[in-house]
């Protein structure tokens, strides 16, 4: 199976809601340089637990369930 389990995903839904703020712990995609720190707000989780992100920098590359690393940012 790819991704993350069900369970998994219906918790990543509840912990990652559209409109979280993230900021990027860890991110491995040889493509494109996503620097430790950077900001983003959470669009959705998908059904294999990738949380679709609109990335401060403009990116919308999205979380990978397992590879990637994110902390929620706490509201003020």
């Amino acid at each position: 199976m790819l991704g993350a389990p069900r369970e998994v995903v219906n918790k990543l839904r509840e912990q990652y809601p559209s409109g979280t703020r993230v900021e990027l712990i860890e991110m491995h995609d040889e493509y494109r340089e996503m620097p430790k720190g950077l900001q983003g707000t959470v669009n959705w989780v998908d059904d294999i637990g990738t949380i679709h992100m609109s990335w401060d920098n403009g990116s919308s590359l999205g979380v990978a369930y397992g590879v990637d690393k994110v902390k929620i940012i706490p509201s003020e």
